[in-house]
């Protein structure tokens, strides 16, 4: 049996990307979220702000240590697996890269130590200070990644030259087109992410009866944001679509399931694409809403991907899917804010329902809307690496052979396997541990941690049993 490279290297960048993604996600949202939890508790002394700094600095190093291992196997396949994209777009991406190592990494590096295990060993303004350095270095990494990933979709102040990109405006490369939208999405994302995994434990905290006023502050401050970040990232997500419909409409084309150019197209709410036909089957739509959210008329004129050719067009079934996957759990965070509101404005949002029981489940809704929204973007690119200038082929290692991407694919799954296996079982354990009063020997002078894992802290091993209905309230 032979396999294709080309598709197995494309499976294997899938693979490890997704993996990846969702832990900078978090870690952005939680890092500023940790650092306005030392703000508070620096400004007013209570206790509440500590213990949930505590706490959510433990779940924060752990899931932190996870995105920095699984990214850096991402360096390596760009050499094993994509060596002729990193030849060619060496004089952008290089320089860009290592950027993000000096200005963030170092930042991080400096200033990680002091928030993880300098509590109670440095002053409180001190510790305060790094942990908003370490926020800022999580959106400083964030900027420099999405500044390449947004070249790769709109390039801009590049051009060819003897089969290399040189780079005639810097200015224009990093700030191309779409690095606003995708920036800022991206933001709202991670924000989003950090927001109902918080508020999502601390409903199930308080459903157990633990740490209950520390917990109505977190359940309060998520609520309040979820409210207000959910609708402003759809008006995001209508700027970013309107961005890529006037430099990427194959794409969106893909999006709306859309095939012929026309006015008034429908927004399609369920169809199944049948690319090899150029059409769909069993489609349901509402007429002229496509046309009306994409070009702000009811009859705008939406393109078709019959006007793109067909070895040109992206997979239309996984972006079309994957954009309704999105869209779905962004209405879902919409109407989550809105209960939330409802249950605040009755006075009955600490007393425990079917709320607090629906926002675990909520834990999982923003993991899987990045993951869609990543493969809604990234899919809705093919089959371009940079797009309309190195293809998926192009950019390709020359020697490797279907059975080298084959095996370094079965090996990543193997070790990924066992670390996000393990790491996922450690985090599942400090949060069903909850909450601790002070860390076990934190005012002990001289005091240093002595194994792995030890920026996790320990695991409480007792959680006291679920309180009777209107214990609390």
């Amino acid at each position: 049996m032979e396999f294709d490279p080309l598709l197995i290297s494309r499976i294997q960048f899938a693979f490890v990307v997704s993996f990846h993604a969702i832990f900078p996600v978090f870690t952005i949202g939680l890092a500023s979220y940790i650092a306005l939890l030392e703000g508070l508790h620096f400004k007013t002394g209570n206790p509440a702000w500590a213990q949930l700094s505590r706490f959510w600095t433990k779940v924060f190093a752990v899931a932190f240590g996870m995105g920095v291992v699984s990214g850096i196997v991402m360096s390596f396949q760009f050499g094993t697996n994509w060596s002729n994209f990193a030849q060619m777009s060496a004089n952008f991406l290089g320089p860009i890269l290592s950027y993000e190592v000096v200005t963030a990494f170092f930042l991080e590096a400096a200033f990680l130590g002091v928030l993880l295990f300098g509590r109670d060993k440095v002053p409180r303004g001190t510790h305060l200070f790094a942990a908003v350095m370490v926020a800022l270095g999580t959106f400083i990494s964030s900027f420099w990644i999405l500044v390449a990933n947004s070249w790769m979709h709109t390039p801009a102040g590049v051009e060819f030259q003897d089969g290399m990109l040189h780079v005639r405006s810097w200015a224009e490369a990093i700030f191309n087109p779409s690095f606003p939208y995708r920036f800022a999405h991206m933001a709202l994302a991670s924000f989003l992410t950090g927001s109902f995994v918080v508020a999502g434990v601390s409903a199930w905290y308080l459903l157990k009866g633990h740490m209950v006023e520390a917990n109505k502050k977190a359940l309060s401050m998520c609520l309040w944001m979820i409210l207000f970040l959910a609708p402003a990232q759809a008006v995001m997500g209508d700027f970013h679509g309107l961005n890529t419909l006037e430099y990427q409409p194959a794409k969106v084309a893909a999006m709306e399931g859309n095939w012929e150019t026309q006015a008034g197209a429908p927004l399609l709410l369920f169809a199944l694409p049948d690319q090899a036909a150029q059409e769909n089957r069993f489609e349901l739509g509402i007429p002229k809403l496509a046309s009306l959210i994409l070009t702000h008329k009811a009859d705008g004129v939406v393109p078709g991907l019959n006007e793109v050719a067909r070895d040109e067009q992206p997979p239309v079934a996984v972006v079309f899917w994957s954009f309704r996957i999105m869209v779905g759990i962004g209405l879902a965070m919409i109407a989550v804010g809105l209960w939330g509101l409802v249950l605040r404005l009755r006075g009955r949002l600490y007393q425990p329902g079917v709320f607090h029981r629906f926002l675990p489940v909520m834990i999982a809704a923003p993991f899987i809307a990045v993951l869609a929204g990543w493969f809604t973007t990234e899919s809705g690119r093919a089959p371009w690496l940079v797009y309309g200038m190195i293809s998926f082929a192009e950019g390709l290692t020359p020697s490797l052979t279907g059975w080298m991407a084959m095996a370094s694919l079965i090996g990543y799954g193997a070790v990924y396997a066992v670390v996000y296996a393990s790491g996922g079982y450690y985090l599942w354990r400090l949060i069903q541990g909850g909450m601790t009063d002070a860390e076990p020997g934190a005012d002990e002078a001289g005091a240093h941690p002595k194994r792995p894992m030890s920026a996790g802290g320990p695991i409480n091993p007792a959680m006291p049993a679920a309180p009777e209905k209107g214990e609390w309230s």
